[in-house]
């Protein structure tokens, strides 16, 4: 759980220089106080009053030392010096010292927590993935962001300087009145007191009206990205619908809740506020008419007194401000906390140019691996098996038997509850995850697509190939032939998520990205299962002709994908029931005949 100092810790890269800023914004807040001073002590030169002693005392030795005698003119001449520093003086430096270093700290930081967040993001578990979306997690990371980045300036730039002021205008009474001063600084500590009250139950509020924000960004990302579904089944009107009644259930929090909680929170503030300076009021003009106070010091106290409440309002409605953006704050630490996946380790080191990269043969041994999501349900149980060098090996089985799961193994996704697996040799656990993962190369089912051109797409897993590579790489997936119809060929933009792509266009696509990156092992987990019979051809085609080049494994429902395979696995309730050849392991009639079978007759392998 992520409490206050987190959010303190957001700037503390830059403490030094927050607090020379937090004291050069408290010094100018201070230093306003100069002008109602000098402006009291006016009063009493003009009415015949005397100056307080402090002053008087400075007046005379100015005086002495540039050798001229103390009069009216002179005193006047002083007090008009020192509002003229205060306030023409001061207009050119205070911009630079306070709201420049206020947002360049609050810009700064932002840029290091969203490369943070990015970060986080990278290493994160796959499973955190498959039950948050891309809209829950982008609108929790941007509201914190934002959140954190606008209070700084108010805070820093506004809240604590005022505090600063509201303290030294107590000190300034308490040398004329002390009685006045005890009543200011109680009333002041009445108000705040009754603001952090009320202010606790409207941040419980604030908390889960963030909450349910994210629940209707969630789902409103989810019918973008489905969008077809939803029209395919004409579920719009249910859609709406569902989502009306989140936005609903939003605007009765922020507005019977939230707002209005504020809207009363205001008026008894504003209430208390004017009473306490009416009976400031009061309290003066008593102690000015029985001589106790000048008329300057009236004036001062008046103006005074008047300008600290006059900051309450503000002061109030910053803290109100930053109650709201709390719950954000809040959440995306508790984001950044997030515990990272096993396989993150050097994944986000940057890969040196001269760095020697390693080379497998492609031989792959699972030794009595075993793993299950749920520690009490096994999903793969003692797998034993061996994949020589430049083999092609085929995982087939029901769904759910474990195929997918052990390639994610493989891939170093999640680590074996038991058992080792070994690559030439080599517990995969020792090595270094992002040199290993780079030796291997996986097609899935459905190619994820980046919003660019199709060459950013096929080079996205290494950067420095050549075009002559490309054309290679794209000859070998059938890819070339689709590039040819392309308005810009290779530089022709392929939309969000490949959109203009089809499926087959897709999966050739992701041949060629993986073959681009010179993988040792190459996956195809599924490549054909969506596709129709002339795309699953050129597929098939593209598969065959990169056997014997390289350790290939496929995981396929349609067995007619797997005929050639060199060795072909049977999975069946997380165990290895059989192993062979087609051939072979036709003639055993087992497991893998009656899938046969099934398809051969048309039935869905189930």
């Amino acid at each position: 759980m992520a409490k206050f100092k987190d959010i303190i810790s957001y700037f503390r890269p830059y403490w030094r220089l927050s607090i020379f800023t937090i004291a050069a914004a408290s010094v100018y807040e201070i230093i306003d106080l100069v002008v109602p001073y000098a402006t009291g002590q006016i009063l009493n030169i003009l009415s015949d009053q005397p100056l307080d002693k402090a002053l008087q005392w400075g007046i005379t030795v100015f005086a002495q030392t540039i050798n001229y005698p103390v009069s009216k003119p002179l005193s006047l001449g002083i007090l008009l010096g020192l509002i003229f520093v205060t306030t023409v003086l001061r207009a050119p430096t205070q911009p630079w010292l306070t709201s420049w270093f206020q947002w360049d700290i609050a810009l700064r930081a932002r840029r290091d927590q969203s490369q943070k967040a990015i970060e986080k993001i990278l290493t994160l578990p796959l499973e955190f993935y498959d039950e948050n979306n891309p809209g829950r997690i982008a609108g929790r990371v941007a509201r914190g962001l934002a959140s954190h980045t606008f209070s700084y300036p108010e805070v820093v730039g506004q809240l604590i300087p005022k505090f600063c002021r509201v303290l030294a205008i107590f000190v300034f009474i308490w040398f004329v009145e002390w009685q006045i001063a005890i009543l200011y600084i109680v009333s002041f500590a009445v108000i705040l007191v009754f603001n952090l009250r009320k202010l606790q139950r409207l941040v419980w509020h604030d908390n889960r009206l963030d909450k349910y924000m994210e629940d209707t960004e969630s789902r409103t990302s989810e019918i973008i990205s489905n969008i077809k579904t939803v029209k395919a089944y004409a579920t719009e009107a249910s859609e709406l619908k569902r989502q009306k009644q989140r936005l609903a259930r939003e605007l009765t929090v922020v507005d019977y809740r939230i707002h209005k909680g504020y809207v009363q929170l205001g008026t008894l503030r504003r209430t208390i506020i004017q009473l306490s300076v009416f009976s400031i009021l009061g309290l003066t003009l008593a102690a000015t008419f029985d001589g106790r106070i000048s008329l300057g010091h009236f004036i001062m106290t008046l103006t005074l007194s008047s300008m600290a409440y006059a900051e309450l309002e503000p002061l109030s409605i910053i803290a109100e401000v930053f109650a709201r953006r709390y719950p954000s704050m809040v959440r995306f630490h508790e984001f950044l906390k997030l515990a990272p996946g096993v396989d993150s380790d050097g994944l986000l080191e940057e890969r040196e140019e001269q760095e020697i990269p390693i080379k497998f043969t492609g031989k792959v041994e699972l030794s009595h691996v075993s793993f299950g999501y749920d520690v009490n349900r096994r999903v793969l149980n003692d797998i034993n098996l061996l994949i020589e060098p430049y083999q092609t090996v085929a995982l087939v089985g029901r769904s759910g038997s474990g195929k997918s799961t052990l390639v994610k193994l493989m891939l170093r996704y999640f680590e074996p509850q038991t058992g080792q697996i070994l690559i030439d040799g080599q517990d995969i656990r020792t090595l270094d995850v992002g040199r290993y993962r780079r030796r291997l190369a996986i097609v899935h089912q459905e190619v994820d697509v980046f919003n660019g051109t199709l060459l950013d797409n096929l080079k996205y897993g290494n950067a420095r190939a050549t075009f002559e590579e490309v054309e290679e790489a794209c000859r070998i997936a059938r890819l070339d032939e689709v590039v040819q119809h392309l308005p810009k060929g290779y530089y022709t933009m392929v939309g969000e998520r490949g959109v203009r792509l089809s499926g087959g266009q897709r999966q050739r696509l992701g041949i060629a990205r993986a073959l681009l990156v010179a993988p040792d092992v190459l996956i195809f987990d599924e490549a054909t299962s969506s596709l129709d019979y002339e795309s699953e051809r050129s597929i098939q085609l593209a598969m065959r002709s990169l056997q014997g080049t390289r350790t290939t494994i496929i995981i396929a429902h349609r067995l007619s994908t797997v005929r050639e395979a060199d060795k072909i696995v049977v999975l069946d309730q997380g165990k290895i029931v059989e192993v062979g050849s087609h051939d072979e392991l036709l003639h055993r009639q087992g497991i893998y005949h009656r899938l046969h079978s099934l398809q051969e007759t048309g039935e869905l392998l189930s």
